[in-house]
């Protein structure tokens, strides 16, 4: 669907020159003068001249590089999604322009119909695929935009009139939206992540919560109430008298509206009519969150006309996603798990729940967010063998897990290793036959590498180095 085109934009600023500042310049730029009289891109202080800014100047884009001091006056500027509403870069733009907003708030005001928005400390991404993909399997037109990868306004000149766009969403992306009036909107959890960007913990859950601001009658919230921020959500939104399913895989809520597991199923209730679906166990994905997932996503595709039928195909038949709980070999008996996407405490407690109790190998570490530590340390002691720890952050861990070993008696085996590649090659001298060995690191990865995609796709490759069982 070709953008609204009704609206002067005039002079607009566009700050960072990544991927996204990127598309929305080049956006910009192809709407001509009856729209945008000016586009400025600033860079950022370590942006340089090259042959993008030289491509962008061409088509009509004044680059200033080197410099976060902006100057001049602009009637909008658009701020790509790593620049922090409280960074220095950000308050120069909103003394030079009127209003300033990220990415998303622009790509909806461009094209405002068909949004499903997506947010959550963890689930964001395997919820945004499967939504998208049982969307499909329904028939329907949907693409998977935002954080998942695909940024949206490059979508836009192209999104056809029927299409929805799913839009996995950060606490980054959400924190500058003002008007964004998705139909559905999902919280899946609040846990602490990010805080030094949001200043604290209660800016960063007020900034996810912004997911459902605009939501009224005919559109429906899908909030997680196993969280303790998301049930006072789901208060809120009751009181604003906003639709709102209830989602749980520890209990059956008594709501009109909701998504649970019964006797194994996966039930979604919607207006006080059930919907049994799917085994909870005949799922691809592993593990009592990616229910949680599962359950999310179908309540949102069922709201928006999927059937039954089409409900349980496209939960049967959803394959895991790389660097998320995916299964990536076998060898000598152990089986191989790649979850470099979790790069949170609490995403690797869900995670060691995928998996037998006293059969995990866990690989831990990488650059430390110094995040506390004690509930990672006592679910490692309650479900792993053996827990490798590398990187950065390895030994803090090492020294929790130990503590937390003391604390529990418990036989959890803790292995150092100095970096990624040797916590590989001793995590498979301790693993024996059933075991899986599972990189799940609770960390980022930039002590030793650009971003988790690389850090997942070395893990795999040292997999595939091994041999795999039955060749």
């Amino acid at each position: 669907m070709a953008a609204s085109g009704e609206k002067y934009l005039g002079d607009v600023l566009v700050l960072g020159m990544g991927g996204t500042g990127t598309a929305v310049c080049r956006y910009l730029a192809s709407q001509g003068p009856g729209r945008v009289s000016s586009v400025t891109l600033y860079g950022g202080a370590s942006s340089r001249e090259g042959d993008l800014s030289r491509e962008l100047e061409a088509e009509g884009v004044r680059c200033v590089l080197g410099t976060e001091d902006v100057a001049g006056s602009y009637d909008l500027a658009v701020a790509s999604p790593g620049i922090s509403e409280f960074s220095a870069f950000f308050s120069a733009a909103r003394a030079c322009a009127r209003e300033v907003i990220g990415e998303p708030e622009f790509a909806f005001r461009e094209s405002p119909e068909r949004w499903v928005a997506i947010t959550g400390t963890n689930g964001k991404t395997t919820t945004t695929s499967l939504t998208t993909h049982l969307l499909q399997v329904a028939g329907m037109g949907a693409e998977a935009v935002g954080n998942i990868g695909t940024i949206i306004t490059g979508e836009l000149a192209a999104r056809p009139a029927d299409g929805w766009l799913v839009a996995e969403l950060s606490s980054f992306q959400l924190a500058t939206t003002r008007l964004l009036h998705p139909r559905v909107a999902t919280l899946l959890n609040v846990t602490p992540d990010h805080v030094e960007w949001h200043g604290s913990l209660e800016a960063y859950a007020a900034a996810k919560e912004k997911v459902f601001a605009n939501l009224g009658e005919g559109d429906l919230a899908i909030v997680s109430v196993d969280d303790d921020w998301c049930r006072a959500v789901r208060d809120r939104l009751l009181a604003r008298g906003v639709a709102t399913c209830e989602l749980s895989v520890e209990g059956e809520p008594a709501s009109a509206d909701a998504a649970f597991v019964r006797d194994g199923m996966l039930v979604v209730r919607a207006s006080g009519v059930e919907h049994e679906l799917l085994a909870a166990g005949a799922l691809k994905i592993r593990g009592r969150h990616n229910w949680e997932n599962a359950l999310a996503a179908a309540a949102c595709a069922l709201h928006l006309g999927a059937s039954d039928e089409a409900l349980a195909r496209g939960l049967a038949d959803f394959n895991p996603i790389e660097h998320r709980i995916e299964p990536c070999g076998t060898h000598a008996g152990v089986h191989f798990v790649n979850d470099s996407k979790a790069t949170n405490t609490d995403s690797v407690e869900k995670a060691l729940t995928a998996f037998g109790a006293g059969s995990i190998v866990v690989m831990l570490g990488g650059h430390d967010k110094m995040t506390d530590l004690a509930s990672l340390a006592a679910a490692v002691c309650g479900t792993c063998r053996a827990a490798v720890c590398f990187g950065a952050a390895g030994e803090r861990i090492a020294r929790s897990v130990e503590q937390a070993r003391r604390a529990t008696g418990s036989a959890v085996q803790v292995i150092r290793a100095p970096h990624m590649r040797e916590a590989f090659d001793a995590a498979v001298a301790a693993a024996r036959p059933g075991d899986t060995v599972l990189l799940s690191p609770a960390c980022s990865s930039f002590d030793e590498f650009s971003n988790m995609a690389e850090r997942g796709r070395l893990f795999k490759d040292l997999v595939a180095g091994l041999g795999q069982d039955g060749e």
